[in-house]
């Protein structure tokens, strides 16, 4: 991983992307802008620089933080940006039952799923963006544990990680029909079997549910480069 990646912020360029789901065997393209998505996921060290805590159960400061909730990602977010003087992208309701993603906040948010997928395609159209054991830590490979961010080849736009090692919260709920209010989930994780470590697969959460193989990453609205291009 190049220097300074643990802190980076990728410019992601605009474009289409289809998403799919299997239970309604429904297919539908989404136009993605432009918008800025963190070089690797949130790593331990900056998830207790800001919030004091270190939940996880693996410990390193390279490592990517896991057995955070999406509540968790949620909030720190909102904490990181108020942190470097950003307007917070979530405006969360006093009981914490809700959320409201304000979309001309310039603060750090999840990813929607769309935007994870075509950040994660990287202009690619199979099921990943080079060789498993390349990009990616997974069953195959992994040796049964997490691993250091940026370990990795970067996809075409510098973006590690972005198959295996952990599970990406994304902002979207998943199917509210069927599943009311759980969260998706991209990525797959370090014990997962390699088909699970794709582009296109889909997991869902509970938004209280913490495991040791889901993390997040970071984005920003590219309102954010009105004010200064993230370091």
């Amino acid at each position: 991983m190049e220097a300074g990646a643990e802190n980076k912020m990728v410019a992601v360029p605009s474009g289409r992307v289809t998403l799919s789901d299997r239970r309604t065997q429904r297919s539908w393209p989404v136009e993605v802008a432009s918008f800025w998505m963190a070089a690797v996921p949130v790593t331990q060290s900056l998830y207790a620089q800001v919030t004091g805590q270190r939940p996880s159960t693996a410990q390193g400061d390279r490592l990517p933080v896991e057995g955070v909730s999406w509540w968790d990602a949620v909030r720190f977010c909102n904490a990181l940006s108020g942190r470097e003087g950003l307007t917070p992208a979530y405006h969360l309701h006093a009981d914490e039952e809700a959320v409201e993603w304000s979309a001309s906040a310039d603060g750090y948010r999840l990813p929607t799923e769309a935007e994870w997928e075509h950040a994660c395609r990287a202009g690619t159209t199979g099921p990943r963006h080079g060789g498993l054991d390349e990009i990616a830590w997974y069953q195959g490979n992994s040796d049964g544990q997490i691993h250091p961010v940026g370990g990795k080849q970067p996809n075409a736009w510098g973006l590690y990680d972005m198959l295996g090692n952990v599970w990406d919260w994304c902002w979207d709920v998943y199917d509210s029909e069927v599943y009311g209010t759980y969260r998706v989930l991209r990525g797959g994780g370090w014990a997962d079997e390699h088909w699970s470590c794709r582009a296109s697969v889909r997991r869902r959460s509970h938004p209280t549910f913490r495991i040791d193989d889901v993390g997040f990453r970071l984005a920003r609205s590219l309102v954010a480069r009105r004010l200064r291009s993230p370091s």
